[in-house]
């Protein structure tokens, strides 16, 4: 194929669409797929059971497909998914999944991946994501769409991060961010609604002081549980709910690591 640089070495078994440009010095291994409209720039190794969808563009030094770093990986098969027009940059890492989670990592499609970003095995990311430079998910992490995480920021293992949430730079996540909100500091806490987000995303008014006032007496409120809050706002809107104050009482209830909450000082 014309559109591949002689530099670069790809399997014969590869499967590459004939319009994928691949520059300088790349390599792509027998069991890759890359499929119609995607770029790859050069010098980026790709391997492992990995399929790229349709009008990617991957930068310089991107490696992708390669073992995840799990000392209990014994070279079992594991697949990476990546769907569509992402924009994957320098030194980006993404690694498959294991067996100890369905031998899964999936990305989905229209995300922003910055500089030196990490997602790690058996991860979860939806749509329209952006991974600010460095930012790093560890293995099991699931992504909502919309959301963005900033700058050098860490998630831990088996955290879930809402959609249309946000999370600030330098944050360290430890616990499950509900949807919709915004969470920063070092120890990443609680701030509210993602306001910003949600305006530029076209939500309307109505919607958003619906949800500001149900996530204010959610997680800003010392009254009774957690958990018997959530029953409230669910009794109060038995037949006219908001669905997306539905979504972060779905959030609550399936959370197994815990949630982030806001810091002590703003509790009422």
């Amino acid at each position: 194929m014309t559109n591949i640089h002689p530099s670069s070495i790809i399997h014969k078994n590869a499967e590459i669409a004939e319009d994928v440009k691949i520059g300088a010095f790349c390599i792509i291994g027998e069991n890759v797929e890359i499929q119609s409209g995607t770029e790859i720039l050069s010098h980026v190794v790709i391997d492992g059971y990995t399929t790229i969808g349709k009008n990617n563009k991957i930068y310089p030094f991107a490696s992708i497909g390669l073992p995840p770093q799990d000392l209990k990986y014994k070279g079992e098969k594991s697949i990476l998914n990546i769907g569509d027009n992402n924009t994957i940059r320098e030194y980006v890492t993404i690694h498959p999944g294991t067996a100890d989670d369905n031998g899964l990592t999936t990305i989905g499609n229209g995300n922003l991946i910055m500089i030196q970003a990490h997602i790690a095995h058996d991860c979860i990311v939806g749509d329209n994501i952006i991974l600010a430079n460095g930012a790093t998910l560890a293995g099991h992490v699931t992504i909502g769409d919309n959301s963005t995480i900033g700058g050098l920021s860490a998630v831990h293992q088996f955290v879930r991060i809402g959609h249309h949430s946000f999370v600030g730079g330098l944050s360290a996540v430890t616990k499950d961010i509900p949807p919709f909100t915004i969470a920063s500091s070092p120890r990443s806490t609680l701030d509210g609604l993602n306001l910003v987000g949600l305006r530029r995303k076209g939500f309307d008014k109505t919607t958003i002081s619906a949800m500001q006032k149900a996530l204010k007496y959610i997680f800003f409120n010392s009254e009774n549980s957690l958990l018997d809050r959530v029953k409230k706002i669910e009794d109060d809107n038995k037949n006219n709910i908001h669905p997306e104050i539905q979504d972060i009482i779905d959030f609550v209830r399936c959370s197994e690591r815990g949630l982030c909450l806001p810091d002590e000082g703003k509790i009422k």
